[in-house]
């Protein structure tokens, strides 16, 4: 796709980009403006600026990256210029919303038990493994993706990984596997 847009303006690419990346795109958005309408508006400036810049695309080595911290910035500028908080909190201070940008409004009536569960035990993670477990999980971006948008080593994400499954699995009386 990066390569279609960037090389011949190709709008049918640049369309399938915009609806594949803009759910999670505006979930991370979110996550930091606490407001649907305001992330919406930081995650379109963020891939119009995509398309007007598209000839340079291909010198973008991860484009999902590229994105995801795009919007970050993005987010954290229009929170500025919003003047919602006095002061900026650290990332891993962010609420952040489990929303799949898989599931059909129609599915979301039929989700079971243990999806409920879920969900309830990752709410009641510490903010940063949370933040790191959607990135991880549902955004499924690669450990080093998650260090660098963070500033974190991937060691912290690993760890904070095996925290949220460890208590996860507590939360939903699975077995963990025993260390040979």
């Amino acid at each position: 796709m990066q390569y279609q847009i960037a090389s011949y303006e190709d709008e049918t690419a640049y369309k399938k980009l915009f609806y594949c990346v803009f759910p999670s795109l505006q979930n991370h958005a979110f996550a930091i403006l606490q407001s649907r309408q305001l992330a919406e508006e930081v995650v379109s400036d963020v891939l119009i600026e995509v398309w007007k810049r598209r000839a340079t695309l291909m010198k973008i080595e991860n484009l999902r990256l590229y994105l995801f911290v795009s919007v970050r910035n993005g987010a954290i500028k229009k929170l500025q210029q919003e003047k919602k908080s006095t002061r900026q909190q650290p990332i891993y201070e962010l609420k952040v919303e489990l929303i799949s940008e898989y599931i059909q409004p129609d599915a979301i009536v039929q989700l079971s038990e243990t999806t409920q569960l879920i969900k309830e035990a990752v709410q009641q993670l510490p903010p940063q493994c949370k933040l790191i477990y959607k990135l991880a999980k549902e955004d499924q971006l690669k450990y080093r993706d998650i260090a660098a948008l963070l500033q974190i080593s991937v060691k912290t994400i690993d760890h904070q990984l095996a925290i949220a499954l460890k208590k996860l699995a507590e939360k939903l009386s699975l077995p963990r596997k025993q260390k040979k």
